[in-house]
């Protein structure tokens, strides 16, 4: 939608430290980053959300607007998330506070944050409250434009994760790939 490209490029020119990325996701990234999205299989936590693009493929999906729970820092882009998608649940915080959700047992937490750009003790805290609200087995999903894991190393082996990559995205700017992590031992558990 031309409103959203136009908010967001207003965002990145105001507020350049929030709005990190070069432009919104394309509706393909966005679709891929919910593939596996089950709208019966419980909450979803986004981080990132920005103007709703992630959030619209993850509502496409089935999932009920108040299953949803998307993390967003910038006012406006909040105030357009409310607007835009009723009965979803808006939280103008850090994705670093993900742990501090009143959200239990969720499927995924999907991610539309550049984590690569990010300090490693943000990383650190966003993986580690990721792992306390993803039920066993539960993905962190998260794109990247890169040839390598968008989890720094250190962080994918404190918390043990394993990963599976997509095919690369062509038409999104510029063309991404879509990581879904998981605790190894999680897996373990849930294969038992």
């Amino acid at each position: 939608m031309a409103s959203d490209f136009r908010l967001f490029m207003t965002q990145l020119l105001k507020r350049p430290h929030q709005v990190v990325a070069l432009a919104p996701s394309s509706e393909g990234l966005a679709r891929e980053m919910a593939a596996r999205v089950d709208p019966a299989a419980g909450p979803v936590i986004e981080l990132g959300a920005g103007t709703g693009k992630i959030t619209r493929a993850i509502l496409d999906r089935g999932l009920p607007p108040e299953q949803l729970h998307s993390i967003e820092m910038n006012p406006v882009f909040c105030d357009r998330l409310r607007t835009a998608f009723p009965g979803l649940n808006v939280y103008q915080i850090s994705a670093g506070d993900v742990g501090s959700l009143p959200v239990e047992d969720a499927q995924a937490v999907i991610s539309g944050l550049p984590l690569l750009s990010m300090p490693v003790a943000l990383q650190r805290a966003i993986l580690t409250g990721t792992v306390t609200k993803v039920r066993p087995g539960g993905d962190y999903v998260q794109f990247t434009y890169g040839p390598k894991p968008p989890v720094t190393p250190v962080i994918r082996e404190e918390l043990g994760l394993s990963w599976d990559v997509s095919h690369k995205i062509w038409w999104n700017m510029p063309p991404a790939r879509v990581y879904r992590f998981r605790q190894a031992t999680a897996e373990a558990s849930a294969a038992s």
